[in-house]
C-alpha cells in the first residue's frame, strides 16, 4: 500500500531539505505515478521565471519519489540515487510548476524489482514531464539506481 500525500511530503522535507526550501508539495501518489508541485517565488530567477535548476530538481525529485514510495510499499528498503539525467527546457515558466512522473510499464518495473532482489542493485529509467500553466515546459529522463543493504 502506498503512503498518503502528507506522509510523503513530510518525508521529502525531512530527508531532502532542498524540497522544503523549494516549497515542494506532493499532489498525487498513486498507482499511476507521482505529481509534485512548486511555487514560482522560492524558485525564481533574474528573468522572473522559474530557475532552470529548480525545474531539473523538481523532475529529479519526482522520479526519486516514485522509486522510493513503490520500493517502500514492497518493503524493499534501499538507497536510491540518480545516476544520470537529461532535461530539455521547452519554454520558460512564469508561475507555479508541476512535475509528473508516470509509473513505468509493469514489464520495466518487474525487471527492476527482480534485479534488485537478485543482485541487491538495480537501475530504472524514468521520464518526467514538467508543466507550467498546464503547458508542457520540460521533458526529463533520469536513470535511478537502487542499492539494498
Amino acid at each position: 500500500m502506498l503512503p498518503d500525500i502528507v506522509e510523503v511530503e513530510n518525508y521529502l522535507h525531512e530527508h531532502i531539505p532542498l524540497s522544503k526550501n523549494m516549497e515542494v508539495s506532493v499532489k498525487q501518489v498513486d498507482e499511476n505515478g507521482i505529481t509534485l508541485k512548486a511555487p514560482l517565488l522560492p524558485n525564481i530567477n533574474h528573468r522572473s521565471t522559474v530557475f532552470g535548476g529548480s525545474v531539473s530538481a523538481l523532475a529529479i525529485l519526482a522520479g526519486w519519489t516514485l522509486v522510493h514510495v513503490n520500493l517502500q510499499a514492497l518493503s524493499l528498503s534501499s538507497r536510491i540515487v540518480i545516476q544520470r539525467n537529461s532535461i530539455e527546457y521547452l519554454q520558460p515558466i512564469d508561475g507555479d510548476f508541476i512535475a509528473v512522473c508516470s509509473f513505468p510499464s509493469m514489464e520495466v518495473w518487474e525487471r527492476f524489482i527482480k534485479m534488485l532482489e537478485r543482485k541487491s542493485k538495480s537501475r530504472i529509467e524514468l521520464n518526467v514531464d514538467v508543466f507550467g500553466d498546464g503547458v508542457k515546459a520540460g521533458s526529463f529522463t533520469g536513470v535511478y539506481v537502487a542499492l539494498r543493504g
